[in-house]
């Protein structure tokens, strides 16, 4: 397969969508909660996270009963549409409405289709969050900056997925996590890690789940009032000399110590010559970096030789 060029990667400034960014955010979050409601818990969370589709996001299937449903973000046409399995389905149109009418409405929708769910509506990992019932301050919907969101995440999760397919170990699918409102993936080296310590915005009783084994995990995140667009990639625990390591592509690589991760600012590798290939180096590398200096066993976790799934693209 043909790597994507320059033109297939859309220019994504924070500061052109940050409303609609704040609102979008939100509107996953409720969104995500019926999903963590509905579905089974899994290791790490998997059970949480939002998935990309040809058209926007989905929950993916959540048994109710007998039946299943499925909450869908259509970012080409712009709606969200709830699916049943029966054959019963609702939806509307995704425009400018505030956090609180569209929850409103989703669980309305719900209920119509005798879908019973009660989630907790105060948002995560968010500072000062508001109810979403009572949320009337995030109200902004800016259609084409959505689908362009929507089309970095295609292609993102693309090189994401090549990436993946490089590692015989443990690995989580390519998910949207809604709290942090990024797109991510993690290799696992089998091993036990020691307690994580949590934050401000992920508890303890939250990120021990996420991390409890040792993980190398990158991703996609689109940024906050300050911060452009950017992916990254982080190792816990952090193996000694890893913030020092010689990750690639140079110069636009680099270690974030206010982040405390590895980062590629996405505008400078959306303009390279090759988008694709500097977004691979940069995940590979990063894994290089924390593998060894953790001293993983890659012989027996990493495929050889690895895969690619476009031409060109051999880091």
């Amino acid at each position: 397969m043909k790597p994507a060029g320059p033109e297939d990667w859309p220019a994504l400034a924070y500061a052109d969508w940050a409303d609609t960014a704040d609102t979008l955010h939100l509107w996953t979050q409720v969104v995500g909660k019926v999903r963590m409601a509905l579905t089974p818990a899994v290791n790490h969370w998997w059970h949480v996270p939002l998935y990309v589709t040809a058209r926007g996001l989905t929950t993916s299937p959540m048994p109710v009963g007998g039946r299943s449903v499925e909450i869908a973000f259509d970012f080409i046409d712009h709606r969200l549409s709830v699916q049943c399995s029966d054959g019963r389905a609702d939806g509307f149109a995704l425009a400018a409405m505030s956090v609180a009418a569209f929850h409103a409405r989703l669980m309305a929708i719900l209920s119509g289709l005798g879908v019973t769910v009660r989630i907790w509506t105060t948002p995560c990992e968010i500072e000062d969050p508001i109810p979403f019932e009572k949320d009337e301050v995030h109200a902004t919907y800016d259609a084409a900056a959505a689908n362009r969101f929507w089309r970095v995440l295609v292609q993102a999760e693309r090189v994401m997925l090549a990436f993946r397919a490089r590692f015989l170990g443990k690995a989580s699918p390519v998910h949207f996590f809604w709290g942090s409102f990024d797109l991510a993936v993690t290799r696992f080296s089998g091993r036990r890690a020691p307690p994580h310590p949590g934050s401000a915005l992920l508890p303890a009783s939250v990120s021990r789940e996420a991390y409890s084994h040792e993980v190398s995990s990158c991703g996609f995140w689109p940024g906050a009032p300050g911060i452009e667009a950017t992916f990254y990639s982080y190792a816990y625990p952090e193996p000694p000399g890893f913030a020092e390591a010689d990750v690639r592509p140079g110069p636009i690589a680099r270690w974030d110590p206010a982040l405390g991760e590895f980062v590629l600012p996405y505008e400078a590798m959306r303009t390279t010559m090759s988008p694709d290939y500097a977004l691979l180096i940069f995940l590979q590398s990063t894994y290089d970096a924390a593998a060894d200096l953790a001293q993983w066993p890659r012989a027996e976790l990493d495929r050889h030789p690895p895969t690619h799934a476009f031409r060109g693209a051999t880091p």
